[in-house]
């Protein structure tokens, strides 16, 4: 989550602490939104707790898998 927070302060010219806030904010609205358990994938790979990216992809695609059939 430190590199996304570094990336975004630097990209949008605000401190890190505005940045956190913001990534903060995004997340909480795609956990409300997205259906259950994406979300928490989500946060779950942007604190670095998750396995590797492909792992977390594929866990979204098959909770997700329902909603584009």
């Amino acid at each position: 989550m430190e590199e996304l927070i570094k990336t975004v302060s630097g990209k949008a010219g605000i401190s890190e602490g505005q940045a956190k806030s913001a990534i903060d904010t995004v997340v909480s609205f795609l956990k409300d939104k997205l259906p259950g358990g994406i979300g928490g994938q989500v946060e779950s790979f942007l604190s670095g707790n998750a396995g590797k990216v492909g792992d977390v992809i594929d866990g979204i695609k098959d909770k997700a898998g329902g909603m584009f059939n």
